[in-house]
């Protein structure tokens, strides 16, 4: 029997605020960037620091979510890595990287007022990719 797994735990800062839409069954999808850093030393002995931007969704968002994704905030993001392909709207196709999230944790201090118990993500993500109205060629 073949195992198999797909699970990211990352720790980083929102590089934008959080953008929600709704598909045409009244999902909400909410998209931001995730920026994770790590110390590097290069043959000099000095050390810099290498960023990696991470494309995130999320279904089904709490309001908390929505209201509180903020640029520069902290977050813990547990989930998946996506690829899908899709067409832009030059007729182009494109892939596209993405973690969907299923867990969500604020880390910051700005995060006092996280409701009780786990803050969690609803992880029933639809099984095909939604149809995100008013969308236009970007993948997110």
């Amino acid at each position: 029997m073949a195992f198999s797994l797909n699970k990211v735990m990352l720790i980083g800062n929102l590089g934008r605020d959080a953008e929600t839409r709704f598909t045409t069954n009244n999902v909400s999808v909410t998209n931001f960037s995730l920026a994770t850093s790590r110390g590097i030393k290069d043959s000099e002995g000095n050390w810099t620091n290498e960023t990696t931007w991470h494309r995130v969704v999320a279904f089904n968002l709490a309001d908390y979510f929505k209201d509180n994704l903020k640029k520069g905030r902290k977050f813990f993001i547990e989930g998946r890595i996506s690829v899908r392909e899709y067409t832009d709207k030059d007729g182009n196709k494109r892939t596209s990287t993405e973690v969907i999230a299923e867990k969500l944790i604020p880390l910051d201090a700005a995060s006092e007022n996280v409701p009780s118990g786990d803050v969690v993500a609803e992880p029933a993500a639809p099984a095909a990719p939604p149809q995100v109205e008013n969308n236009d060629d970007l993948p997110f």
